[in-house]
């Protein structure tokens, strides 16, 4: 699949029809969905319709973006209107929205063709897309692994050569973690940069919609489609939206750069272990000055974020009774018994376990202990990055501790499973912006990310780094083989 970019010079010059682009999409989809299941639903009539009016336009001698044409695949708990979006939850199966999701609405502003909604983890909760209640998207790389979660279906479907790009949510590794084991590119953005109206709640103050790309250049161009102040949203940020690609410079001279040295040691693969350090000397080639840097409460994050992250959820999720909209049960005796047996029914079990959690640490007597505890630990945790931030341009960690398990190896232990997002929940804490990109292989051939983390707003600095880094290995432009 060739850039946005390189197919946009192709539709501009005629060399081919958005129409042409987007059935070359649907019908790499058809080849390869049956391995991979990275789809809950193909657009196809959608897509081709949406590519029949960027080819009038072209036809016209109108200008058109640089997404005009692009086929692109949509995370399905980001609403899209007359379209289903079920979260990949029984509870909202057949959910189909009254109106636009933000993000999407700009999408089709911009010309982007939307081929399909992309599986995740059940309302987004888990590492892995094994919570999703309709199907298991497999690993491009290895069909037997998972592609991470809880965006695994938009990963995949970009690391397989389904869609040019995608949108993904991030909650606490969401996009990185994914795209760092489908080995392509995954940016979460400073928290508020882009608008959250009609992205499904999971943790409201966690929560944050991002790019997905096969290049850095491509999650630039995608961002700064979607990135910009909405009304609509009361924690979107009023600032002004550069045009990203102006940072893709190939060097980084003068940059500081900061290794976390609480990220490396005991948990962390070898191999990961290996290939990040040559990146970190790649970027010291390039001109960066390595420093040291320690943020002693990172660790913490976890323990934090699974305070904060299932307390939000329960409240958020509180909203799904069978009354409004979403599934109900039948034939219950009175409205208890409906909302108990609806969403006993409708919830799988990682999100009746979230639920749980959360509505516990919310209760009198625990809140206290728990939730407000949480919340000091988060001030801290942001104080260590303000500290940083003093002395670096950017921090690197790896993206995450291994490359991608096998499916149903960590099915039976939450806790295992809840560690794979070590190194990025801090991120979303602080919430900062921050990236991974592809930087090796593991023994297996597996895909290993590295992460790059900004300060709040400096997402010019990420992508420059994370530019200079890919333009300087070979890492993106490898493919699995399908």
């Amino acid at each position: 699949m060739a850039s946005i970019r390189e197919l946009h010079q192709q539709l501009i010059q005629k060399e081919r029809s958005a129409v042409e682009v987007t059935q070359a999409a649907l019908d790499r989809i058809q080849a390869v969905e049956p391995q991979l299941h990275s789809f809950l639903q193909v657009t196809a009539d959608h897509a081709l319709t949406q590519a029949q009016q960027v080819d009038a336009k072209i036809a016209a001698g109108d200008a058109i973006g640089l997404l005009a044409g692009i086929p692109t695949g949509i995370k399905d708990n980001i609403c899209t209107k007359g379209i289903r979006t079920t979260c990949a939850s029984r509870i909202l199966e057949n959910f189909v929205p009254p109106y636009e999701a933000t993000v999407t609405q700009k999408l089709m502003d911009a010309g982007a063709v939307m081929v399909g909604k992309t599986n995740l983890d059940e309302f987004a909760m888990g590492g892995s897309t094994e919570n999703s209640a309709f199907q298991r998207t497999a690993n491009p790389w290895d069909l037997s692994r998972v592609p991470g979660g809880s965006s695994g279906g938009s990963a995949a479907a970009v690391a397989g050569g389904e869609c040019v790009v995608s949108l993904g949510s991030d909650t606490g590794g969401s996009i990185r973690q994914p795209a760092s084991f489908c080995g392509i590119v995954g940016m979460k953005p400073t928290y508020g940069l882009v608008s959250r109206y009609g992205l499904v709640a999971f943790a409201s103050s966690l929560d944050q919609i991002g790019p997905f790309g096969r290049s850095v250049e491509d999650a630039a161009i995608l961002l700064g489609a979607i990135a910009g102040h909405d009304p609509k949203d009361s924690t979107s940020l009023k600032v002004d939206i550069p045009d990203y690609t102006q940072f893709l410079i190939p060097d980084l001279k003068g940059k500081k750069v900061g290794i976390i040295q609480e990220t490396f040691g005991e948990g962390l693969s070898p191999d990961v272990e290996k290939s990040v350090r040559a990146a970190i000397q790649q970027l010291k080639e390039l001109g960066a000055e390595i420093i040291d840097i320690s943020c002693p409460r990172f660790r913490y994050g976890i323990a934090a974020y699974y305070i904060i992250a299932p307390s939000e959820a329960s409240a958020n999720l509180a909203r799904y009774d069978g009354v409004k909209y979403g599934a109900r049960a039948e034939n219950a005796d009175n409205l208890m018994e409906m909302y108990t047996r609806t969403r006993a029914e409708g919830f799988g079990a990682e999100v009746k376990r979230r639920i749980m959690i959360g509505t516990y640490t919310l209760s009198a007597g625990y809140y206290d202990a728990y939730y407000l505890k949480a919340q000091k630990v988060r001030t801290l945790m942001k104080q260590d990055f303000e500290e940083a931030f003093k002395k670096v341009d950017i921090l690197v960690t790896p993206t995450a501790p291994s490359t991608a398990f096998k499916a149903g190896e960590k099915s039976a232990d939450p806790l295992s499973m809840y560690l794979i997002d070590l190194m990025t929940i801090p991120v979303n804490l602080a919430g900062l912006p921050g990236i991974s990109v592809p930087c090796g292989f593991d023994a297996d051939g597996l895909p290993i990310g590295l992460q790059l983390i900004g300060n709040v707003l400096r997402e010019d600095q990420v992508f420059q780094a994370a530019y200079a880094y890919e333009q300087s290995t070979q890492w993106h432009q490898k493919t699995p083989k399908l």
